[in-house]
């Protein structure tokens, strides 16, 4: 066999691997590059999130004393006729639901994103308020009228009330980011940026340690 046949072969041999190599690196590049813009969106948003901390008053905490669930929220307002806020909400987080005439749930699934869990069950699940009632009191809702307190309750153009796992909104309570976080670390970003545009928006303030945790929560977008 001449030398020239032998080159031949080899450079045929080194083409094929490269047909095959090639692809399999597209492949695994592929993801990443797809992630890409969403790690700078992310980044983004922590970015505008930080600001918005930082434009935020720090002070102690006011007063319990005068809270009522009541005082916010007697009752969920009705939208669009007979659909509450409640409603709209269960039907907004799920997929394939079906309400009754009064547009209540009677069917649908729902992903808790605070602990994972994935329920189909209306009875399962309850609409948090990302910035708890209680919360929002001590926070300075305390001085509001009534009527922007059942508007706070009830707002559904900001990301103050999400779909949730009872079990998680049992856990959560009226607690803020420094003594309770959700049990997904995945979500930390998202529950820190919300939990800032909402207080942001309403001009209520932060504790030391509140906004400390809000930070740490912001390093993992």
């Amino acid at each position: 066999m001449g030398q020239k046949t032998i080159s031949l072969r080899r450079a045929a041999h080194v083409a094929v691997l490269s047909l095959v190599v090639i692809p399999i690196t597209a492949a695994l590049t592929a993801p990443r590059a797809a992630a890409e813009p969403r790690k700078r969106a992310q980044a983004e948003t922590a970015t505008l999130a930080r600001r918005m901390l930082a434009q935020l008053k720090v002070a102690r905490p006011l007063s319990i004393r005068g809270y009522k669930r009541e005082r916010f929220q007697p009752r969920w307002e009705h939208h669009k006729g007979t659909c509450s806020t409640r409603e709209t909400v269960l039907a907004r987080d799920a997929r394939r639901v079906r309400r009754d005439a009064s547009c209540h749930p009677v069917k649908g699934s729902w992903y808790s994103p605070y602990d994972g869990k994935r329920l189909t069950s209306e009875k399962q699940v309850d609409v948090d308020h990302v910035v708890p009632l209680a919360y929002a009191w001590r926070s300075g809702a305390k001085r509001w009228s009534k009527a922007k307190r059942r508007a706070f309750a009830n707002d559904l153009t900001r990301p103050e009330l999400l779909t949730v796992s009872h079990s998680a909104n049992i856990a959560k309570g009226g607690q803020g980011p420094q003594s309770w976080r959700p049990q997904r670390r995945a979500y930390w970003c998202r529950y820190a940026t919300s939990w800032i545009t909402v207080k942001h928006h309403y001009r209520l303030f932060v504790t030391r340690r509140e906004r400390v945790a809000l930070l740490n929560m912001l390093r993992t977008c």
